[in-house]
């Protein structure tokens, strides 16, 4: 089995004009994937602009495995209802932690990474240091809906005895 790499924190901040799934709200809660791993936000009740503010953290054994954001409607008595999708790109922000910067002033911007099709940012992405750390804020468009924005912060975790990211 390969050794793990590191850990990433991912801070699911809030979502923004998410579609309505059931009458006349929805029921959103956030699944973030990579590989066989999967973690999970609360569910908020009746919210298409719910603050979660919940932060989940996966371990990192390969650095070209997607990680995948999934918004789901929470249901009772049905499965519950997709909410539209994105890809979180861990590598332009995963280039300046491997360069290991000294520490900058606080809310120094570091980089940044700027909407395309490539990616699943809907606003310019900052990396930035923030209280000691290197961070990355994004707002991430979800696919396959009409409408819905997923606001996001990324911090990269050094693990002792981990591979970490200079191999």
């Amino acid at each position: 089995m390969e050794s793990m790499i590191g850990l990433l924190k991912i801070k699911v901040i809030k979502g923004t004009n998410l579609v309505v799934k059931d009458s006349n709200s929805s029921d959103p809660y956030v699944v973030i994937t990579t590989g066989s791993q999967k973690v999970k936000t609360l569910h908020v009740k009746n919210n298409c602009n719910p603050s979660w503010n919940d932060e989940v953290t996966l371990a990192v054994y390969d650095l070209d495995t997607p990680i995948n954001l999934t918004v789901f409607d929470k249901d009772t008595f049905t499965d519950d209802d997709k909410m539209g999708e994105a890809q979180i790109d861990i590598n332009p922000y995963l280039a300046y932690v491997k360069a290991g910067l000294d520490p900058l002033s606080t809310d120094s911007v570091v980089d940044k990474i700027h909407p395309t099709r490539e990616n699943s940012l809907s606003d310019t992405s900052r990396i930035v240091w923030k209280d000691g750390k290197l961070v990355q804020d994004m707002v991430l468009r979800l696919n396959n809906v009409a409408t819905g924005e997923v606001e996001i912060q990324l911090e990269w975790v050094n693990v002792p005895g981990a591979r970490g990211l200079a191999s």
